[in-house]
């Protein structure tokens, strides 16, 4: 054998080494493919119905969302219809409550002093302990001052 051809066979072996490591890698390489692939095949059976019953989820709460919102607008208009209500309550018989009140008890007060005609009228703010003030005090603040 001269040594071209053992030079050619170390190549040939080297080849045929070369070609089976490439063989067993790209074996493995497919078998990781179809592993990868059913996986993917699993999460997409089971990401599909749960991505449906998410937008059903989603549907059903946009549509309580409306409900609340129609339910507040309708809150809020009644709020406003009953703070109506109370200034109109207010301004109609505010006054004339006031007035009644006001005659009530100066009814009352003129009965009051009916009843005792003995007793002279008494100016509670002359009196103090049973004395008088003096006239200067009477009338709040003496004149020539400022």
């Amino acid at each position: 054998m001269s040594g071209g051809e053992v030079a050619g066979l170390l190549v040939a072996v080297f080849w045929a080494i070369l070609v089976s490591f490439l063989a067993v890698v790209l074996v493995r390489l497919a078998q990781t493919l179809k592993a990868a692939t059913k996986l993917v095949t699993g999460v997409t059976e089971q990401a599909v119905p749960l991505l449906g019953e998410a937008s059903a989820t989603v549907r059903s709460a946009q549509t309580q969302l409306d409900r609340v919102d129609a339910i507040a607008t309708d809150v809020q208009e009644v709020t406003s219809n009953a703070s109506a209500l109370s200034s109109t309550v207010s301004t109609t018989f505010g006054g004339p409550l006031v007035k009644v009140a006001a005659f009530g008890y100066g009814v009352r007060r003129a009965l009051g002093r009916k009843k005792d005609p003995s007793s002279p009228p008494s100016d509670p703010r002359k009196v103090v302990l049973g004395r008088t003030l003096p006239a200067a005090r009477r009338g709040g603040r003496k004149r020539g001052r400022s």
